[in-house]
């Protein structure tokens, strides 16, 4: 399974928008893509801003590309999601999951 990493940063007056684009326009977009595993958005108070934590994970980084297309670490930002972002990374990171632990008796 690869992880693949992205950040982001809005205004808080504008935070609730991009959680809304994430909701409405990511995840059924992804949910679409063969080899997608799912989603993590994260949010933390950076200074003024409010700093999003984007982690997908995926099968492979060929289910990535599917969705990406041939340069993967170049970010994917739709026009509405750049409209709430102050500013956010141009290019992602992958990860390779060596360990996908869950807690005794839960599963996902």
């Amino acid at each position: 399974m690869i992880i693949r990493e992205w950040r982001a940063r809005a205004r808080p007056s504008l935070a609730q928008v991009y959680r809304e684009h994430f909701r409405a326009k990511v995840v059924p977009l992804l949910s679409q893509v063969a080899g997608f595993r799912g989603a993590y958005l994260s949010q933390r108070r950076q200074g003024e801003y409010v700093e999003f934590l984007v982690l997908t994970r995926w099968d492979s980084i060929n289910a990535i590309r599917a969705f990406a297309g041939a340069d993967v670490e170049k970010a994917v930002v739709e026009p509405s999601a750049e409209a709430a972002l102050e500013s956010y990374d141009a290019q992602v990171r992958h990860y390779e999951v060596l360990e996908d632990v869950l807690s005794p008796g839960k599963s996902e």
